[in-house]
């Protein structure tokens, strides 16, 4: 797996554009910071103000945050991927493997459950809904029979 999309999957589903912009500044570093930045101030002044403030107040400029960030993401890949290789002990590959099984087992069923829980809400809020407007119609309906 690439650096890149290493990155991308450890951002959440809903991530804004701005915070995918934000992580592959990171996975660049400093210097995509400043030209962004730089680029800012010759396009449009404000936007590079911003960046320049936003670098400051998340200690992009002056720290070592990039170099950082990306030795973290790097290590945590290493650490993701250590987990999965065996470990020489037969027994224990089996049980890891088996509880592997059983927690992802475990995940499928609460998801399921989720979806179920969502559905049960989003129906009865439907039913609600169309009571209601069943009631007004037949308001509305009296009103005008008493009009008439």
């Amino acid at each position: 797996m690439t650096t890149a999309a290493y990155q991308t999957t450890h951002l959440p589903a809903n991530a804004g554009w701005l915070t995918r912009a934000e992580a592959w500044l990171d996975h660049k570093g400093k210097g995509a910071w400043i030209a962004a930045m730089v680029l800012g101030f010759i396009f449009f002044w404000p936007v590079g103000l911003g960046l320049l403030a936003y670098m400051i107040w998340s200690k992009r400029m002056f720290g070592k945050g990039c170099a950082q960030r990306k030795q973290h993401f790097q290590s945590h890949r290493h650490t993701a991927w250590a987990a999965m290789k065996p470990s020489g002990n037969m027994a224990f590959d089996s049980y890891k493997q088996e509880t592997l099984r059983r927690l992802e087992q475990e995940q499928e069923a609460f998801e399921s459950f989720l979806e179920r829980l969502r559905e049960a809400k989003d129906k009865s809020e439907f039913d609600e809904f169309m009571n209601e407007r069943e009631k007004r119609a037949a308001a509305s309906a009296k009103s005008v029979d008493e009009d008439a």
